[in-house]
């Protein structure tokens, strides 16, 4: 009689934990909008024709939870020229299927659950895959944990940073495949974007409190080269690889960021004086080119910033 009642008992802790899962997983309803419209390349203003998802680059950020289910609807609108597509590093699905490409005037649905937490590039794939990402056809989803640990703790402020390469003809697409003629490096779709110390036009920069634990989540949108990302005055803390909190190194000076990969890196700044870092990416022929953030760490850090959705800063 004792081993039945145990049986029960362990079944009904077994359902309550189940039935805890599955109220915690939810349905997120994602929609993105193609757009072939006009952007901002640097901090002056100058115009570029792209292709986007909702007209910005980077696309907007996405941000689930692990075991959530992603519902998503793709728009092409008949204005377009082109078709486009989406690929979720994040998707476990049908290449041919879910991310086929989309004519203008038509519609594309589809759901996946985000079954691995991390940081995910998305972008169009459709062909010429490397002249739709050069023009601006990408962005991050972020898949949280379902919970912090130790390991990964909660950070005190986030920012998510994308780097791609700036090409300034943009019909030229077979100079993108053979990496000729690039001529900037666009931090989430500027040139310098957050570095009023190379660019006085920029107006710009990440912030935090002196010894603020602040979590980048980086994806490497170039087509062509890797990035070697170095936090001057700085070392990375913790660096999750692909965001994930299972793949934790320590004390990286520099993190080499392949093409369509996204990390997370964690810098944690002295507590007791204000400081600075740039985020850079070593590649000088990059760096120079515009692949500079300023991180300030002061006393006076807005506390809004680096926080809900002003992890992406326009």
């Amino acid at each position: 009689m004792k081993d039945r009642k145990r049986n029960w008992l362990w079944i009904a802790g077994l359902t309550a934990l189940v039935a805890a899962g599955a109220v915690q997983a939810k349905t997120v309803e994602v929609t993105l909008t193609a757009k072939e419209v006009d952007v901002e390349i640097d901090n002056k203003g100058t115009k570029y024709a792209a292709w986007t998802f909702d007209g910005t680059i980077p696309g907007p950020v996405i941000r689930v939870k692990e075991g959530d289910v992603i519902n998503f609807t793709l728009v092409n609108p008949a204005s377009n020229k082109n078709s486009h597509s989406i690929d979720f590093h994040a998707a476990e699905v049908d290449v041919l299927d879910e991310f086929a490409p989309v004519k203008p005037g038509e519609t594309k649905k589809f759901k996946f659950v985000a079954k691995r937490a991390g940081v995910y590039m998305y972008h169009c794939g459709a062909p010429t895959m490397a002249q739709h990402i050069a023009r601006g056809m990408y962005g991050v989803i972020i898949v949280d944990p379902k919970k912090y640990s130790r390991k990964f703790p909660k950070p005190d402020r986030e920012y998510v940073l994308v780097q791609g390469q700036y090409f300034p003809n943009a019909e030229d697409k077979q100079a993108m495949i053979e990496n000729r003629g690039w001529a900037g490096s666009l931090i989430n779709g500027k040139m310098f974007h957050y570095d009023p110390v190379h660019d006085p036009n920029a107006s710009l920069a990440l912030v935090s409190k002196p010894g603020e634990r602040v979590r980048i989540h980086f994806v490497n949108a170039n087509i062509n080269m890797p990035v070697a990302l170095h936090p001057i005055a700085g070392i990375w803390d913790r660096v999750y690889l692909n965001g994930s909190p299972r793949n934790v190194i320590y004390d990286m000076a520099t993190y080499n960021v392949a093409v369509s990969e996204g990390v997370s890196l964690d810098i944690v700044s002295p507590k007791d004086r204000p400081t600075n870092n740039a985020i850079v990416d070593h590649t000088m022929s990059a760096a120079m080119r515009g692949a500079i953030t300023v991180l300030m760490n002061t006393p006076d850090a807005d506390p809004s910033l680096g926080r809900g959705d002003k992890i992406l800063l326009r």
